[in-house]
């Protein structure tokens, strides 16, 4: 499980929510912030042969680049010891906290980008917490 990146629990939609009118983002806004992220990662990478994209960092360039505060590597400290997780899971961690990064347009993770991506690995906390 520790060789995918996100893991998205999905529950059933209550009829009552499906009856809300709430605003929610359209997928023109959301395709908006993916092509400037992806450009952000492209202008990243642009010296580094075969790199392209977060996903296909090093573990050398993930350790550059994913730069976090004490209080973020307290936070993903904790989790790894909760949570039983691997090294390949806190690299992993680290990759999608900083695209969660560039979709927020932030050029640092900070503490939030972080809680969200390990909250993304909810398949390890069931199979490590029961």
């Amino acid at each position: 499980m520790d060789r995918i990146d996100i893991h998205i629990e999905v529950t059933p939609v209550e009829y009552n929510e499906l009856l809300e009118s709430r605003k929610s983002e359209n997928s023109e806004s959301i395709r908006s912030r993916v092509i400037l992220a992806r450009k952000v990662q492209e202008s990243r990478f642009k010296n580094h042969q075969n790199v392209h994209s977060n996903a296909q960092m090093s573990a050398k360039q993930i350790r550059d680049i994913c730069l976090i505060d004490a209080t973020g590597k307290n936070l993903l400290k904790t989790a790894m010891e909760r949570l039983n997780l691997s090294a390949r899971a806190y690299d992993r961690i680290l990759k999608v906290a900083r695209t969660i990064a560039d979709l927020e347009q932030s050029i640092d993770i900070t503490n939030e980008h972080l809680a969200e991506a390990i909250h993304f690995r909810s398949l390890d906390r069931q199979t490590w917490l029961g």
